[in-house]
């Protein structure tokens, strides 16, 4: 693990793993983890469960504070910084590679309103009976997976983590939350994420994923904007700003290499667009 991105290979050698199976690690106590004080972008899911004290840090760039009984997901490709916890802070830890995750086949039709929210939302405080149960999945989760000689554990850990997950679909504050979003199931904008994720270098036009997702332009822009609030175009800029704003602060690739890697044009073309989101020049942010 460096300061640059966590995959699941650098948690299993770095952190005080005390259960862990074939892309599935489970940690005691988060308060053992160390922090990470530069953005850190992540290639793993992640499952935290505060159940004491609180603890600070940004979840994709911004201000991120989770206390005792909340409840935080973390997506792949996120970036993350853990920067302080308090003398009492607990939580327990659940993580799962990318390939886990899909191995799940989650029912996307089903948990998707509340991936879409807690992605925009990762932090939410349930009550004690909801942090009730999750302790109680933590637990058989990592009984599970210390049954080393069973030949069926990984199958078995899979679909308690399945279940894991359609079973925080029904936690009542995330009801409430999504509520308005529950007409918001198509899941056009899970392909076209996607796809934002692997190819924001290779273009930012609506109409390239647009193409590879055999629709108009025009179809996927006014289905993503139903679905989310915001539009196609809104989404893959944002992905783009985010990148940027990562190098700038983390790596030492200078503007022009930056503006290179996230193929603009040219240096020029990049601060333009930059300053236009953000406010501020490449430069500047880079010096805050």
């Amino acid at each position: 693990m460096n300061d640059m991105g966590i995959d699941f290979d650098a948690v299993r050698e770095k952190l005080p793993v005390k259960s862990a199976g074939e892309d599935f690690i489970m940690i005691d106590d988060l308060s053992e983890v160390p922090f990470f004080n530069y953005p850190t972008k992540v290639d793993i899911s992640a499952a935290i469960i505060c159940l004491k004290g609180y603890a600070k840090g940004s979840v994709d760039l911004k201000p991120c504070y989770y206390a005792v009984n909340d409840f935080v997901i973390i997506h792949p490709g996120q970036i993350l910084q853990y920067t302080y916890r308090s003398d009492d802070f607990s939580a327990l830890l659940i993580v799962m590679s990318q390939r886990f995750t899909e191995t799940m086949e989650l029912g996307m039709k089903d948990v998707f309103p509340v991936f879409l929210y807690l992605k925009e939302n990762p932090v939410v405080h349930l009550n004690e009976e909801e942090i009730a149960h999750l302790q109680d999945y933590f637990h058989i989760l990592k009984q599970t997976v210390q049954q080393t000689s069973n030949p069926y554990r990984m199958e078995m850990v899979r679909l308690l983590s399945k279940a894991f997950f359609y079973g925080i679909n029904n936690f009542n504050q995330l009801r409430e939350e999504y509520a308005t979003q529950k007409d918001k199931k198509d899941m056009l904008f899970d392909a076209f994420y996607r796809l934002v994720l692997q190819h924001y270098k290779d273009s930012r036009e609506v109409s390239f994923y647009a193409g590879k997702l055999c629709l108009t332009p025009k179809h996927l822009s006014v289905v993503i904007k139903k679905t989310t609030g915001k539009s196609a175009f809104e989404w893959i800029n944002d992905h783009v700003v985010l990148e940027a704003k990562w190098l700038l602060r983390t790596s030492s690739l200078t503007i022009q290499q930056i503006s290179e890697e996230l193929n603009f044009p040219n240096q020029s073309f990049f601060g333009k667009f930059f300053k236009r989101k953000v406010g501020v020049s490449p430069k500047e942010y880079r010096g805050k």
